[in-house]
């Protein structure tokens, strides 16, 4: 009995292990190579507000073209091709600037893209989206943005990812929890 209560132990203490590890969020964001925009599905609409705070060590100004996408895990992505706009100092150093976006509904949102094309540069300090359907949540950049590239977070964590990657902890789980069913029928 003693066995098998210290191997159940042990097994719980690597599922939570193993657990920790795969719930490490990046803190830095990255570059994406290639974003598939014809994914966008076209179902539903909601209004999603987007506050972009710009550093106070970005450019005073930028007449760059600024584009953002973001989404949930499941698909829903929601892409505005231009925010920029010089006329109106969008995007001016030590300013914030709010945009209504409309788009599909969807859940949480867990990750954001920018690109930026142009000569002058821009530093984004983070980004706020406010959803209907999900919490709000804050992306902290804090550098700048490269040109052409897509570039962000990614901090989704479910079964499906916004990059089409499969996730396969719901996999796991199951396959898990059937070991430790055949463990302790066969240790009874």
């Amino acid at each position: 009995m003693t066995i098998a209560v210290s191997s159940l132990l042990l097994l719980a203490f690597s599922f939570v292990l193993s657990e920790a590890q795969s719930s490490v969020l990046p803190l830095q964001p990255h570059a994406l190579p290639s974003l598939n925009l014809s994914y966008i599905q076209k179902l539903g609409s909601c209004s999603y507000t987007v506050v972009v705070t710009t550093s106070c060590s970005s450019p005073s100004y930028t007449r760059d073209q600024i584009s953002i996408a973001f989404g949930d895990a499941y698909g829903n992505q929601i892409y505005a091709p231009r925010l920029d706009d010089p006329s109106t100092r969008t995007f001016e150093g030590c300013s914030s600037d709010t945009f209504q976006i409309n788009g599909p509904c969807a859940y949480q949102i867990c990750y954001v893209y920018f690109y930026r094309s142009g000569p002058d540069g821009w530093k984004p300090d983070r980004v706020e989206i406010y959803g209907h359907n999900s919490k709000a949540v804050t992306f902290y950049y804090r550098t700048f943005i490269p040109s052409d590239i897509w570039y962000g977070f990614n901090l989704c964590n479910s079964a499906a990812s916004s990059t089409g990657q499969p996730n396969y902890r719901f996999f796991f789980h199951m396959v898990y929890g059937f070991l430790v069913s055949a463990f302790l029928n066969f240790c009874s």
